[in-house]
């Protein structure tokens, strides 16, 4: 027998014949997914039917866009591509709210929805909705399938796209009647897509260039932003702080990227950060800038924002490079590639009056709060929680008042740490990102810090958690305002509270009424303990914390106004 034939040869498998729906599952376990979040309906039956016998866990929320908001922060905190489901017309249309928040904060999301058949699009049919038009503002790219022979590769694709260069939401619309289609498939494609490069590996002379600017500076800011977590750059953002002694500010969705109980941690940047990081990037000479992109909440008024500094900008997203910023040395790459490329380059800088200067900012403006009011302070609270849990817990947030406590007051060593609602800042997310996480990371503490408006949006999540068995935890800073939007209308609005205040429901008696555990804390010697049984318990569980009403985020940029220009400073700016 010839040597090109050997006897032991096996034979080449023949191609079997799939259905649209088996092809779909077969991508997804072939791309390593073991959770999925989605809600059934009419249009994607045939594909709920085959993933019944496939080895995913599935979740069905209360509504498709809290199972968005799942998937979201199972992303965020496994660093994995989340997937959610929902069938066509209203069930895709709720998906849009999450798939934003998603894209804003550059979460890697594949979304499924299901669609009529495709000789009724166009038609007005039952249930239809135009998601490829509806949602390509708000997704990274986008697909309507309508031959099986395009399945396999389109969704194969679609974990591609969003998993690389800057992470986003991918929607793939499918059609029923190609769900039930049948084609011989050897379950292999091929991604070609020529027009979709992604540049990893920084230029070398530009990265030579950004580490004689650091070497020469006086007085220089590192500012890291989510880029740097979700690129999973945390030990090389660390190592080149260490190497060229360098202070280290977050933006929110970078915190945990530095370890905040070092010295070197300025904490958080922006409208609601710390004075001394505020203070350092108006002073800086150097502003080394990874991973961000410099949205207004961040720089307060562009146009004095870093005034003395060249500004490095590192992002693999050309696009966002000198956006809103100008920038001095661009460098397009990944962050852990080009970050590791630095440290080798830097030398350390003594730096002594520049981290003088620091250290006398921290001892002058450290976020506080009235500690011997009677009352219960929100900022006492989180506190208490960093404390109890020795600053390990995972935190999930809503968007408000609540958030930017937590962001001051939860003191965050890693990444994946905190997860919540940036770019968009949508309400409503805390609640449905605790399960989201919880089920990514089986092993962790994870606690929602929530604010009463924040839950109110998507409380009935919580007999999701219960149905699947999930001891998330929910601390609910409950003012009875709309806190962040109460702020405002104090400050601007002549304290005229306009809906701002709602009467709010027993939030205690709403958990055991679902089956979870419910907790009221009226008083400030119980907090304590409250999260201490709170922490222990094995279901989920709500603590309604009665907080102080009328508590201000502080210090406050107000908007159009530069980070200098901050309110809410127990000493006058003149004491800089």
């Amino acid at each position: 027998m010839s040597s090109e034939h050997p006897a032991s040869a096996e034979p080449a498998a023949p191609p079997v014949c799939k259905t649209g729906a088996q092809v779909v599952v077969d991508a997804l376990l072939a791309h390593g997914v073991d959770t999925v979040f989605g809600y059934i309906g009419a249009s994607v039956l045939p594909l709920f039917d085959r993933l019944h016998a496939a080895p995913i866990r599935f979740v069905v929320p209360c509504h498709e866009q809290g199972g968005c908001h799942m998937a979201d922060a199972y992303a965020r905190a496994s660093g994995r591509t989340g997937v959610v489901i929902a069938t066509s017309g209203p069930g895709a249309c709720n998906l849009v709210t999450g798939l934003a928040t998603a894209m804003m904060d550059s979460v890697p999301l594949v979304a499924i929805t299901g669609q009529v058949r495709t000789d009724l699009i166009g038609g007005d049919a039952f249930q239809e909705a135009p998601m490829v038009g509806i949602t390509r503002p708000v997704t990274k790219h986008n697909y309507i399938v309508k031959d099986i022979k395009d399945l396999a590769r389109t969704i194969h694709e679609a974990f591609y796209i969003a998993s690389t260069g800057r992470p986003g939401p991918v929607l793939v619309d499918l059609p029923v009647d190609v769900e039930f289609a049948a084609w011989q498939s050897d379950a292999t494609a091929q991604i070609h897509l020529p027009g979709y490069k992604v540049r990893t590996v920084g230029d070398a002379t530009q990265i030579t260039r950004a580490a004689e600017a650091i070497d020469r500076a006086q007085r220089p800011v590192l500012l890291a932003g989510g880029g740097v977590i979700s690129g999973n750059a945390t030990g090389e953002l660390r190592e080149l702080a260490r190497r060229a002694n360098l202070p280290v500010a977050m933006t929110l969705m970078g915190l945990g990227s530095y370890e905040q109980t070092l010295p070197e941690s300025l904490d958080m940047l922006g409208m609601h950060g710390t004075a001394y990081a505020n203070y350092a990037v108006q002073e800086c000479d150097l502003l080394i800038a990874v991973g961000v992109r410099f949205d207004d909440r961040v720089t307060g008024d562009v146009r004095s924002f870093a005034p003395k500094a060249r500004v490095i900008h590192i992002d693999i997203d050309p696009a966002s490079i000198a956006k809103n910023v100008r920038v001095d040395i661009p460098i397009v790459g990944d962050a852990k590639t080009v970050l590791s490329g630095l440290a080798r380059h830097v030398r350390f800088g003594e730096r002594a009056a520049w981290f003088a200067q620091i250290t006398a900012w921290k001892d002058a403006w450290t976020p506080d709060f009235d500690r011997v009011a009677s009352a219960i302070k929100p900022q006492y609270v989180i506190e208490e929680l960093c404390r109890r849990t020795d600053g390990e817990a995972v935190i999930t947030t809503g968007v408000g008042q609540h958030q930017m406590w937590a962001a001051q007051f939860y003191r965050f060593r890693r990444g994946r740490q905190l997860i919540t609602s940036g770019g968009l800042g949508t309400m409503g997310f805390g609640l449905p990102a605790a399960i989201g996480a919880q089920l990514a990371r089986p092993e962790a503490t994870v606690i929602d810090i929530d604010g009463d408006h924040s839950f109110n949006m998507t409380l009935s999540e919580l007999s999701t958690a219960v149905q699947a068995q999930l001891p998330i935890k929910i601390c609910i800073l409950n003012n009875g305002y709309m806190g962040m939007v109460r702020q405002w209308q104090e400050l601007f609005y002549d304290r005229r509270y306009v809906h701002s205040r709602v009467s709010n429901p027993d939030y205690a008696a709403y958990a055991r009424a679902v089956g979870a555990t419910g907790i009221t804390v009226d008083a400030k010697a119980d907090v304590g303990a409250a999260i201490d049984r709170m922490l222990v318990e094995k279901k989920p569980c709500i603590v309604d914390f009665h907080v102080e009403a009328h508590e201000n985020v502080w210090p406050m940029v107000p908007a159009g106004k530069g980070l200098h220009e901050m309110q809410g400073l127990p000493l006058p700016v003149a004491a800089v």
